[in-house]
């Protein structure tokens, strides 16, 4: 099957895009739409989830919306988050982006390398007797439990961000010869769009395990899945895919 038109469910890149060399060499169209939105929990949700947040010594973050989020809450509740409290951040980037909020101070923020499992790495024996609290958002919040429930480290979970399917009515689905999905939210929201969906011809790329799951659980199939070792992003894997057809 010849691929004409790529529909990428994330918005346009802003600063360079890895899929330029893809549009020139290949001579494909991509456009990119996102499926769905990210929306911080109102105060009066948070509440019904019966967490306090200062019985916690440590703060887990996996993203930056995250962090506004529960920053916003604890302006909300007239929270302050004492000095000694630590960080434990997925990634480099997202623990420098707490300097919006608070003094950056390496001793108590500590980050992995960009996967939930990289968290536990960094905690170790010499911070295992925090009890964390994991900032998690609607679509996600089992994948950290798991994590930490398996390690037998002390912790709750925080629902900060709610995933929000993008009203996607405008958009002829049918019209692309693949679609490539980051999250099971863009799953989601495809059968939330288009509850009478079917893949027909249409191929699907994957970015991620819970993602491909999440296409398997909705009886589709993927066809390009990211990251391999060969393939450590969906630019790659799709390279790889469109030079053997």
């Amino acid at each position: 099957m010849k691929i004409k038109r790529i529909l990428i469910s994330q918005p346009a890149p802003t600063n360079g895009s890895p899929y330029t060399e893809l549009i020139s060499k290949y001579k494909i169209g991509i456009d990119f739409i996102p499926f769905f939105r990210v929306e911080p929990v109102q105060v009066k949700e948070f509440r019904l989830q019966k967490i306090n947040i200062l019985d916690h010594t440590a703060i887990v973050f996996s993203s930056r919306t995250a962090i506004d989020a529960f920053f916003k809450i604890c302006e909300e509740l007239r929270i302050t988050i004492p000095e000694t409290m630590k960080y434990f951040c997925v990634s480099e980037a997202i623990a420098l982006y707490l300097q919006k909020y608070i003094v950056y101070r390496k001793r108590k923020i500590f980050f992995g390398n960009g996967s939930n499992c990289s968290v536990i790495d960094i905690i170790g024996s010499k911070h295992k007797t925090e009890l964390f609290l994991l900032t998690v958002t609607d679509n996600n919040k089992s994948d950290l439990n798991k994590i930490f429930t398996k390690s037998k480290l002390k912790h709750s979970s925080a629902v900060l961000v709610n995933t929000v399917p993008c009203d996607l009515k405008e958009v002829n689905i049918n019209a692309y010869d693949m679609v490539v999905f980051y999250s099971p939210s863009d799953v989601k929201s495809l059968k939330e769009n288009y509850p009478e969906f079917k893949q027909n011809s249409i191929l699907f790329a994957t970015y991620g395990l819970t993602t491909l799951k999440a296409l398997k659980a909705a009886k589709l199939t993927s066809e390009v899945v990211a990251p391999t070792p060969e393939a450590p992003s969906i630019a790659k894997a799709l390279s790889i895919y469109l030079e053997q057809k």
